[in-house]
């Protein structure tokens, strides 16, 4: 898990794409599109209209068996942002274990900034859940499952990179559904609406976000057969 200020610059040479794409724009969106915690600026609203143009563009994201059942609930309400923070918050515990237990001082920091930010999250100007109307079945088959998952999770991504082309920061998070009834009750979810994570977002406290350091693709690509 990395940081929002670990990150190394990487940028490439502007150049086009076969497909008429600056690569040098599209890449530096790509690779500093962060999780974001520690820059987000909780004073500076955030416009309806602005998140639903990026909305609209994940409307764009492919889904499976092109369902398109996904819908998005946007709370900018303090009230209603204050009681899912509370809820959110009980999940501290689980954040200060997981730092106890962490591997790494890395790893244990980036828990720590988690914790922070759980204590602060109702405070945060917008949080957006990203929902898939149809509940999976407990017994549903690999198949079936892997296809309702991603059937939402490209268009939270569409919709994370949109907000990022605008200057805002978010990050997708999923603690509230250890608590899922009681953020149900406060959200009037219908039974059969399911809540597929929360996107806290936020303008940030600059933009000049860079690549992070990861592994050489080498090292985790096999070609045609596992260790290929």
């Amino acid at each position: 898990m990395a940081t929002d200020e670990e990150n190394q610059d990487a940028s490439p040479a502007g150049r086009l794409s076969e497909a008429g794409f600056d690569l040098a724009v599209v890449d530096r969106l790509l690779s500093t599109t962060r999780a974001v915690r520690r820059r987000l600026d909780y004073e500076r609203p955030v416009k309806r209209e602005t998140v639903l143009d990026c909305i609209r563009l994940s409307q764009q994201a492919p889904t499976g068996t092109n369902a398109q059942h996904w819908r998005w609930l946007v709370l900018d309400d303090p009230d209603q942002r204050r009681a899912i923070g509370e809820i959110y918050a009980r999940g501290i515990p689980l954040l200060d274990a997981s730092a106890r237990n962490a591997a790494n001082k890395q790893t244990a920091r980036v828990y720590g900034d988690a914790r922070d930010f759980a204590a602060r999250l109702g405070e945060v100007p917008m949080l957006v859940i990203p929902c898939l109307e149809g509940r999976l079945a407990k017994d549903a088959p690999l198949v079936e499952s892997t296809t309702y998952f991603a059937s939402i999770y490209p268009a939270v991504w569409s919709f994370q990179l949109a907000l990022r082309s605008r200057g805002l920061g978010s990050l997708l998070t999923t603690m509230h559904l250890a608590f899922e009834e009681e953020s149900r009750a406060v959200l009037g979810l219908p039974q059969d609406v399911v809540q597929m994570a929360m996107i806290p977002v936020a303008y940030t406290v600059g933009t000049d976000f860079k690549p992070t350091r990861r592994p050489p693709p080498e090292s985790i690509t096999h070609f045609n057969t596992w260790g290929g």
